[in-house]
């Protein structure tokens, strides 16, 4: 007997709704599932997740994209990392970078060397001058990883790319390979008798029916939050921003090879630089600050001049507590929000998509396995919570003395989760290692180092090296890295001739 293809249904476009339209359109048979998308030219999305990390290299090649097309056409450039400004105090900087610092000696993690080396009184260089990453972004400097050859240090790349163009470039990838575009806004939901979304009526009249429905219509959450009730847990007592003032501006000469984030009185502003323009914005609680001297704030931070009048951006940081219900599913917006400190907005939504891919139900099933839900919604709790915890990291170890944000998120309650974490770095310089899911060992490093914590002791195991040997290795070390990163090209060069119309030109002939 022959099936019926699954009907999957997707609210909302943007970036959430079209790298699902594009998942969905890429891995699942056309002959068992169709996808219709919809979404209306009324209502704008919120476009701030212009900077990502490494894990969207996987979702391009998942889709089989090209890469420098793909960047071309989002007038995207290459990260290797963040720049903090002032989130430990005024005028200190560090830099997490995407990728390891130094390297694994028998089996040992780095980082208890060079802690060694410092209790011995061997004055080993600067814990961050063993990363090639933070050394090639000191020098604007970018070269794709070579994977067939042994470097120094390990490191890998982002993008930047404005995110409009990113969700236009896949509404045209998705709409090529049958995904189907329904113009319009959705007034009415209508269940059925066991409670799931069966019917949805657009504003023309229209209505669109389907047997699996994602929701990606913002902070709204039209199906999950409005019409099923799932619950909003708040996070705003542990991140206090709740509004952003987002801008571009010409692009400056500064062409770096990654994100900026400066601390600001009342929140921080970020600076993301593209091809044509370079992207601004200012994340800020009302708590500490007003809306105009936030405005103010942003305004005087550019570097070059104002493309057009801020917009403003409100929000809540949390989660809905239940991103999977009945046959609704939320990914993006929708489903929660954490600032972009991290520039984890994009990865949370392809990492909602994966996991939706690999739980889906199937069109002989259809019905909602309630296993399939809650293993999905273990997932995502488990992913929000560990990105909200290393989002407090950063604002929690300051020393930012006397400013009334700054001082708040200092001492209030941390989650037991990460008093966990820091509890065991003190003693002994461990770090947190997550197979699935998040930011590696490296990053946290990165992040404990560069706020001012050290911890008081290391791994024992880090003993079995000679203090000769390990002063000889960490020289040696230190000098193979800056090797490699003085003979790196300049980033602005890299992205000038990878995306450049006459190696289209060439590759199309």
């Amino acid at each position: 007997m022959h099936t019926a293809p699954l009907r999957i249904v997707i609210v909302g476009g943007g970036s959430a709704g079209w790298m699902c339209a594009a998942a969905c359109a890429q891995v699942l048979d056309p002959a068992r599932y169709s996808v219709t998308l919809i979404e209306s030219d009324d209502i704008g999305t919120v476009g701030v997740g212009e900077a990502t990390l490494p894990a969207l290299q996987d979702f391009n090649k998942l889709l089989q994209i090209d890469e420098a097309q793909f960047m071309r056409e989002t007038q995207g450039t290459f990260k290797l990392g963040i720049e903090f400004r002032g989130w430990d105090r005024p005028g200190q900087s560090y830099l997490h970078p995407f990728g390891a610092f130094g390297q694994l000696w028998g089996g040992v993690e780095f980082q208890h060397f060079w802690l060694r080396a410092r209790q011995l009184g061997l004055d080993p260089p600067p814990f961050e001058e063993f990363s090639s990453a933070v050394r090639a972004c000191a020098r604007n400097a970018f070269e794709f990883p070579d994977t067939h050859s042994v470097r120094s240090t390990f490191y890998g790349y982002a993008y930047h790319f404005d995110a409009g163009l990113y969700a236009e470039f896949l509404r045209e990838w998705a709409r090529a390979r049958g995904v189907s575009r329904v113009e319009g806004q959705v007034v009415d939901v209508a269940l059925d008798e066991q409670g799931d979304v069966r019917t949805l009526t657009l504003k023309s009249g229209q209505q669109v029916s389907g047997d699996f429905f994602v929701d990606c219509s913002g902070f709204r959450s039209l199906l999950l939050g409005e019409k099923l009730g799932v619950a909003w847990e708040d996070w705003t007592d542990w991140l206090p921003c709740d509004r952003a003032w987002a801008v571009p501006c010409e692009r400056s000469a500064d062409f770096t090879p990654f994100t900026r984030s400066t601390a600001q009185k009342g929140g921080w502003v970020w600076r993301i630089p593209l091809q044509h323009r370079t992207g601004n914005g200012h994340v800020f609680s009302t708590k500490f600050i007003g809306e105009d001297e936030a405005r103010s704030t942003l305004l005087a931070s550019l570097d070059g001049r104002a493309l057009g009048e801020p917009r403003l951006l409100k929000f809540r940081a949390g989660r809905r507590v239940q991103p999977w219900k009945r046959n609704c599913l939320a990914i993006g917006l929708a489903s929660g929000f954490l600032e972009p400190l991290e520039s984890t907005s994009l990865f949370l939504i392809q990492k909602a998509i994966q996991d939706m891919l690999r739980l889906l139900p199937t069109p002989e099933a259809r019905g909602v396995d309630e296993r399939l839900v809650g293993e999905f919604n273990r997932r995502s709790d488990e992913l929000y919570e560990r990105i909200r915890d290393f989002l407090i990291l950063h604002y929690t170890a300051n020393r930012r003395f006397g400013e009334p944000l700054w001082d708040h998120v200092r001492q209030y309650e941390l989650p037991e989760s990460l008093r966990h974490k820091l509890r065991l770095f003190d003693v002994r310089g461990h770090v947190p290692y997550f197979k699935d899911g998040f930011f590696s060992r490296d990053s946290w490093l990165a992040v404990l180092f560069g706020q001012g914590l050290m911890p008081k002791g290391y791994d024992r195991l880090a003993d079995f090296m000679a203090r000769e040997q390990l002063d000889a290795k960490l020289r040696d070390l230190h000098a193979r890295v800056w090797a490699e990163v003085s003979a790196m090209p300049l980033h602005e060069d890299v992205v000038a001739r990878y995306c450049s119309e006459s190696r289209f030109r060439q590759a199309a002939s």
